[in-house]
């Protein structure tokens, strides 16, 4: 994983509601959940939902796919081994900017 991706990654995690709806999507599996789920899971507002599922998103931590009406929302564990991967070896050179 290339430090800008891992940068992205740590951010979208750092937040609490977008690390609850990642855990939440990592147990939902490959089903996954809808958006409105998620929103009415977490207590937060559609448009706030909206704006933190587009940060994972961008930062490739979750995908999306609309099925009928509903956009279902997937983790994508595969990028938080990577980012785990990344962190565990880091060593001096890496760790400057």
């Amino acid at each position: 994983m290339e430090k800008k991706r891992a940068r992205m990654a740590m951010s979208a995690l750092s937040q609490e509601t977008r690390l609850a709806v990642f855990m939440l999507l990592i147990d939902a599996g490959d089903a996954g959940l809808a958006a409105g789920a998620i929103s009415e899971t977490t207590k937060t507002s559609p448009t706030a939902m909206s704006a933190h599922l587009a940060i994972l998103s961008q930062a490739g931590l979750v995908k999306s796919k609309k099925v009928g009406r509903k956009v279902i929302y997937r983790a994508l564990p595969r990028i938080a081994d990577e980012l785990a991967d990344f962190l565990r070896n880091i060593t001096g050179s890496d760790a400057r900017p």
